[in-house]
């Protein structure tokens, strides 16, 4: 299955809709972007839940990105969002 110029994911039919959806999910996305040389990191609201700040749990669908992104990345007529993420708090 196509999730964005160049980058293909193994698929499976949805027990649902019977839809092609890629076997892991939303994590398969980030990991498209790792083969395309773009480093991922938490993104703001990951950062909180962990942290204990807040009790929402993110959805996945945001990424933290080092640099900028300019292509689209997504299945099914979901796709990513890109939040500029600033350096690990040390």
């Amino acid at each position: 299955m196509r999730v964005g110029q160049g980058l293909y994911a193994r698929a499976r039919p949805s027990r649902i809709t019977g839809e092609p959806v890629p076997v892991k999910g939303l994590s398969t996305l980030t990991e498209a972007l790792g083969r395309i040389g773009i480093e991922t990191a938490p993104t703001r609201l990951e950062r909180a839940y962990n942290a204990g700040e807040t009790t929402q749990v993110p959805t996945g669908r945001v990424v933290g990105v080092r640099r900028r992104v300019r292509r689209k990345v997504g299945y099914g007529g979901m796709n990513l969002s890109f939040e500029r993420a600033g350096p690990e708090p040390r």
